[in-house]
Parts: C-alpha cells; sequence; structure tokens
C-alpha cells in the first residue's frame, strides 16, 4: 500500500490531535497537544502542501488533503469546547456579553487606548494581499487587520483565571475600529511561504526572505455565516476554490490556548521530569571519555551534558573547536559556550545552517553575533546541513566528539527523544574532523566509518539486503521513511522472511502486511533516528541525523555512526524494544488502518 507523504503527514497530525482525548494526560497538556495541532496544520498549509498544490491543483490528491484537514479542524474546534468545558470554572473563555460593567470600564479603554491605534483599516480592494497567518475581520466597506503583537486572549482583570478573546472585543465594539458601527466577521489566510530559490550565502538568504510572505494563497478560513458575497469576492481576490475555503466557529486559530497552558493551574501539567545525571561526565568530561564512550537518551539523560561538554571548549588543552547549528533557538548556553571560546583565542569554526524554515530570521541574528566574536562561520554549502556534530581538538593532537540525533536547543533537549554519543575514539574522531574540514572546502567528504548523504542510503540498503532471511532482524526508527528503494528494500527483506519492526513517528509512504508498524505520540517528541540489524548474532546499530527521505540522501549533509561501544548498543536497543511493546503512545499502522494502543502496562515515555 503507498501514501502520499502529505496525506501521511496528515494522519500523524490527526494522531496530535486525538492527545488531546487521553483521560491520562493532565488537562492544560491536551491543550497544549491543540495548539501543536493548530500549529502543526498552519505548517502544512504554509510548506508541505507545496508539492500537489503546485502540480495537481485541486486534483483528486489535492483534494482528498484538503476534505482530511477540514475534517481535522471541525474535531479541533469540538475539543476546543470540550477542553473548556472540563476546565470550567477554573479557567474559562468568556464572551463579551459575560463581561460587566465593572469589566468594561477596563476593556473599553484597552480598546480605545492600545488596540485602535494599531488596528489597520483595509480597502476590500487590496483583499488580494492579506497576509499569511493574521487574523482579519471582514465589514461591509473594509477589512480590519488585528495588531500581531497583541495577545489574542486576554485575563479578565480581578477575576482569576478568566479571560476573554480579544477578536471578541472587537466585534462587540465594531465601532471603535470601523467609520461606522457594523457586523464584523472573522476570517485568515494561509499563504505558500516556501522559497525555490537556491540560496548558496547569507546575503542571498537575505535577499530571498523578503519577498516570502507574498506567496500563493492556499486556504482561506472564515467564521461560519460568513455572508456569501463578501466570501466569493475574498476568493475571487486570492483565487482560490470553494474547495481550499474553511468555514469553522471562531476562534480561527487555537494557538491562543498557549496562554491557558502557561497561566493555568501546575497540578494540571506533567510533573516535572528528573533526568538522570552522568555525575562523573559532568565533573570532567573530557576525563570520562579517556575510559570510555558515553551514550544518552534524553530527555531521560540530562541534556545539560551536552552543554557542559560544549563548555569544555574553553579548558586549557583545547585550541580548535568545529560545531553544525541547526535550530538553536534564541538562547542557546552551548552557543553561548563556543561564543566565549573564540573571545579567548580559541579557534572556533561554526556550520551554521542557516536555511531552517522558518526559523531564518533567527539564524541570521546568531551568524552576526558568532561574526562579531571572532567565530569562523563557514560559508552556507549548496545542500543544507543537518548533521549534528560537535568536535573539540587539543594541543597534543588528541580529540572528543558529540554525535547526536537531535538539535542542539536546549528546549527541544528536553522535550523531544533523541540519542547523543560522546566518544574519543580516534577513528571516528578523524572522520568527524573530515566532515568539517570538507563543509569548509566546499567539497564532499569522503569517509568509511561515518556515512553522509548517498551513504546513508547504501549501509541501509546493504544491511537491510543482508537480513533478508527468515532469521533476519530489522528495527527502524526514524521521523519519516519515504525512500522508495529503502521501502523497498524492507518489503523485499519482510517477503524473505525477515522480521521488520519499524518505528515511524509521522511520515511513511508504504505499508505492507508483513511489516510490524508503530507510531508514538505523547508526552515527548519521538526524534531519535536509529538503525539496528540482527542475524541471529550481536547487534549492529547506527545513530543519524537523517530520516530516510530521498531529499536526506541527495540535497542535505547528514551524518551516520555505528555506536561502538557494547553497553551503549544494549542501551540503544533496550529502548527499541521498549517502544515496540509500547501499548500507551502507540499507534498501529497497517494497510488497513490504524489502531489505537492506549491504556495498556507497557509506557515506553516513562523510561
Amino acid at each position: 500500500m503507498h501514501l502520499l507523504p502529505e496525506a501521511s503527514w496528515l494522519q500523524f497530525n490527526r494522531r496530535v490531535l486525538l492527545q488531546t482525548e487521553r483521560l491520562d494526560f493532565p488537562l492544560l497538556e491536551r491543550l497544549r497537544f491543540l495548539a501543536i495541532w493548530n500549529r502543526n496544520l498552519d505548517e502544512f498549509f504554509a510548506a508541505r502542501i507545496a508539492k500537489p498544490f503546485l502540480e495537481a491543483r485541486c486534483g483528486t490528491a489535492h483534494l482528498a488533503l484538503l476534505e482530511e484537514a477540514k475534517a481535522q479542524a471541525r474535531l479541533a474546534a469540538g475539543r476546543y469546547t470540550a477542553l473548556l468545558q472540563e476546565a470550567a470554572p477554573r479557567l474559562r473563555v468568556l464572551n463579551p456579553e459575560d463581561l460587566d460593567e465593572e469589566d468594561w470600564l477596563y476593556f473599553r479603554v484597552y480598546l480605545a487606548e492600545v488596540v485602535a491605534p494599531k488596528t489597520d483599516l483595509i480597502p476590500w480592494e487590496a483583499a488580494g494581499d492579506l497576509s499569511h497567518g493574521a487574523l482579519y475581520f471582514a465589514s461591509e466597506e473594509y477589512l480590519v487587520r488585528l495588531p500581531q503583537d497583541l495577545p489574542r486572549l486576554l485575563p479578565v482583570p480581578g477575576r482569576e483565571g478568566a479571560y476573554v478573546r480579544l477578536g471578541a472585543l472587537m466585534r462587540f465594539r465594531s465601532d471603535l475600529f470601523l467609520p461606522e458601527e457594523g457586523p464584523l466577521h472573522e476570517l485568515r489566510v494561509l499563504r505558500l511561504l516556501e522559497s525555490e530559490r537556491a540560496r548558496a550565502d547569507w546575503d542571498e538568504l537575505a535577499q530571498a526572505l523578503e519577498g516570502r510572505q507574498e506567496g500563493l494563497p492556499t486556504l482561506l478560513v472564515v467564521e461560519e455565516g460568513f455572508p456569501e458575497a463578501w466570501l466569493g469576492h475574498l476568493r475571487t481576490a486570492l483565487g482560490l476554490s470553494p474547495e481550499e475555503t474553511f468555514l469553522l466557529p471562531p476562534p480561527l486559530n487555537l494557538a491562543l490556548v498557549e496562554r491557558l497552558v502557561a497561566e493555568g493551574p501546575p497540578e494540571w501539567r506533567f510533573p516535572p521530569l528528573k533526568p538522570e545525571r552522568p555525575r562523573h561526565f559532568l565533573k570532567r568530561p573530557l576525563a570520562h571519555l579517556e575510559r570510555r564512550d558515553l551514550l544518552l537518551y534524553h530527555p531521560f539523560g540530562d541534556y545539560r551534558a551536552v552543554e557542559r561538554f560544549a563548555e569544555e571548549a574553553l579548558a586549557p588543552e583545547v585550541r580548535e573547536v568545529w560545531a553544525t547549528l541547526y535550530r538553536i533557538g534564541e538562547e542557546n548556553p552551548l552557543a553561548e559556550a563556543l561564543i566565549r571560546a573564540a573571545k579567548a583565542g580559541k579557534r572556533v569554526h561554526v556550520l551554521l545552517e542557516g536555511r531552517a524554515r522558518f526559523d531564518e530570521l533567527l539564524n541570521l541574528s546568531w551568524y552576526l553575533r558568532f561574526l562579531r566574536a571572532g567565530v569562523e562561520v563557514l560559508p552556507l554549502p549548496e545542500r543544507k546541513v543537518h548533521a549534528k556534530a560537535l568536535l573539540l581538538l587539543t594541543q597534543d593532537g588528541r580529540g572528543y566528539a558529540h554525535l547526536g540525533t537531535g538539535n542542539y536547543n536546549p528546549q527541544n533537549g528536553r522535550l523531544y527523544t533523541d540519542f547523543s554519543l560522546f566518544t574519543a575514539r580516534p577513528e571516528v574522531v578523524d572522520e568527524v574532523h573530515r566532515f568539517f574540514l570538507a563543509m569548509r572546502e566546499e567539497r564532499r567528504p569522503e569517509l568509511s566509518l561515518l556515512r553522509t548523504g548517498e551513504g546513508i542510503r547504501n549501509l541501509l540498503l546493504e544491511e537491510i539486503a543482508r537480513e533478508a532471511h527468515p532469521k533476519g532482524r530489522i528495527l527502524l526508527k526514524f521521523n519519516h521513511l519515504t525512500d522508495p528503494q529503502v521501502l523497498e528494500g524492507l518489503v523485499q527483506a519482510a517477503e524473505a522472511g525477515a522480521r521488520v519492526e519499524l518505528l515511524v513517528r509521522s511520515t511513511l509512504t508504504r505499508l505492507h502486511p508483513a511489516f510490524r508498524v508503530r507510531s508514538l505520540v505523547g508526552r515527548f517528541l519521538e526524534h531519535a533516528r536509529v538503525a539496528a540489524f540482527r542475524a541471529g548474532g550481536k547487534w549492529r546499530v547506527y545513530l543519524t541525523s537523517a530520516d530516510a527521505m530521498p531529499r536526506n540522501f541527495h540535497n542535505r549533509f547528514e551524518l551516520l555512526s555505528p555506536v561502538l561501544d557494547p553497553e551503549a548498543k544494549q542501551a540503544v536497543i533496550k529502548v527499541l524494544k521498549r517502544q515496540v511493546r509500547d501499548d500507551r503512545n502507540s499507534f498501529l499502522l497497517t494497510p488497513e488502518g490504524e489502531v489505537r494502543l492506549w491504556g495498556g502496562k507497557h509506557d515506553a515515555q516513562r523510561l
């Protein structure tokens, strides 16, 4: 059974939405999943829908995607209402009609003094230029844009746990925003923000971003009861079909529940996780690695160890540092450690991938910070760099490396499940160094123990073929598994009798009756990429930054590394075996459909 990548990803987002129904999750965590689903769907229409939209718009496949997305949006609207009912009376989102005279003493001034001066009044002639994701109102004569820098959900002064939507207040007092009082109706437009332009350096990146907001509209969302004549005008101006229009009850952007999640009762959240701390490593990282490798599984193994390793860049014996950085966030102790090392006179080289989608502006800020601190920022190669590697080299020729499956991001490191491998093995350190030198010289790296690009696919195909027999066992964990060659190899291995077990979080484009496939969706985002193989003997285990997708093999620099330490190898296998038994966070994926596995005894997200 073959699936479109976009259809498979939408099914994953439905699994995210279904987390709002889990009674074993605290209420605020279920609301958080509603916000995650909303952000995911916005991203889908801003980027992931690009291929069916541009190549076969309003064809069968595109229309099926729209229908599934609309069904999810309707389900999400119902879940929003149900979760708020469950939260009452401790958390409430009031209607303007629920406010009393004392409340309006405050909100009248807020609307007049804070909101009205920032509100744009737009003529209908400009309807085709509405911005991506912004919330608008339509009136008979004008379109009204809500200020982007104001919160969508406002606390009601003096009423603990009570909030009111800014949009609802504005429609209630339309006289403050229109020349003449009249009805207002909510709408949003989503646009394709992908830039197809090849970008090879930082100045070209900035130029490409300047025009991104002008992307083609992909979806119009309006509230139920929107006047049909106005709706027709909007569709014409935006060039959208009726199928590309969703009619939903307000609010049209459910990301506003993030405020409830942040400010709601602490007992309605997951209790804080207490990760295991590798104490000896944290005290003296380099000395520890002289004796043995260290493998951590985040967030159960403390991500602080990664930051502590980066701080060793300031150690007297370290002379040179190399790092790949991808989606590192606004505040990052690891990046700050590299800046301090450069200011202290160390040779610091950073390959900062500036083209990580929707993080480009933040990356430009880090680029300038690194540059002005004396860090050598390597030129952006033609391919994106998605590898996760950090290398410390000492005065006496020794080296220490960190290789990971996740980004060097302090928030993600505590919320995503990922593996970290620390090693001082000369054969690994040498190849990591060669990888960085190739990046600096803008050429393809020549590696043998580690693999990158096509080399990762070739190794996977070799290992899969090696296990294509009744005693073979293949265990793969990816976020996305869409590469046709890898999938065909898995089919052949399964039909030859091998046991093929797949842990695929998001996108899987081929299902086979002989595959055993699970998607885990729970408290932590499953993010690790692992490949393990065995034929009656010892496991062969690999960690990688790459998902098994054609673009990762063709258009990105990734890294795959074998796990050589026997104890580390067993630790990885133990995690994977727990996950293939999980019946608390799992969805069984079969050619006949999905089976929800909840409420069992095996919870792989509670190690």
